[in-house]
């Protein structure tokens, strides 16, 4: 099984070794990984985007296949710089739809889907931790109305908290 955030995560590691490969002088280096980053860019968008979504897949199973389940993994690529502007509107705006924000922030999964359950730990709850990553993407990509209300929801849930807000928190 192969995670989407993951692959992002690889893609990302690639453009980290290409610029200190970079730094240190080496752009023979630094153009080999770049490669590999935009390998991995082209492997993501070809496997991993589900046109019907409007987004990409938790995952491919073992057999290659995409996962269709609606989750807030795809907010990990904003965060990482690989969707193109086209496909980060989509997840951006998909994030902050009703069926993602529960008005305190992101779930982890959307509520139309069939393993939605809003009080389960990875399936329909809201981990503070995820929504900070999905706000760092969004701002990445100049969505800065789409993070200020994934901010205030946080904000708004850590009164509840005493300023100290949970691992995650559901219901």
């Amino acid at each position: 099984i192969a995670l989407v955030e993951v692959q992002g995560y690889v893609f990302a590691a690639y453009r980290g070794l290409a610029q200190l490969a970079h730094r240190r002088g080496d752009d023979a280096l630094a153009d080999r990984w770049m490669r590999e980053a935009e390998k991995m860019r082209r492997l993501v968008e070809r496997h991993f985007w589900l046109d019907d979504l409007g987004l990409y897949a938790l995952a491919l199973d073992g057999d290659g296949a995409p996962c269709k389940v609606r989750t807030s993994n795809a907010g990990h690529l904003l965060y990482v710089g690989l969707p193109s502007e086209e496909r980060a509107k989509s997840v951006a705006d998909q994030l902050l739809s009703a069926s993602f924000h529960s008005g305190w922030g992101i779930r982890t999964i959307a509520t139309t889907m069939a393993a939605y359950n809003p009080v389960s730990y990875h399936l329909g709850s809201v981990w503070p931790h995820d929504n900070a990553i999905c706000v760092a993407g969004l701002t990445r990509y100049g969505f800065v109305e789409h993070a200020h209300r994934v901010i205030d929801a946080m904000l708004d849930v850590s009164s509840h908290f005493d300023g100290r807000l949970p691992e995650l928190f559901a219901g």
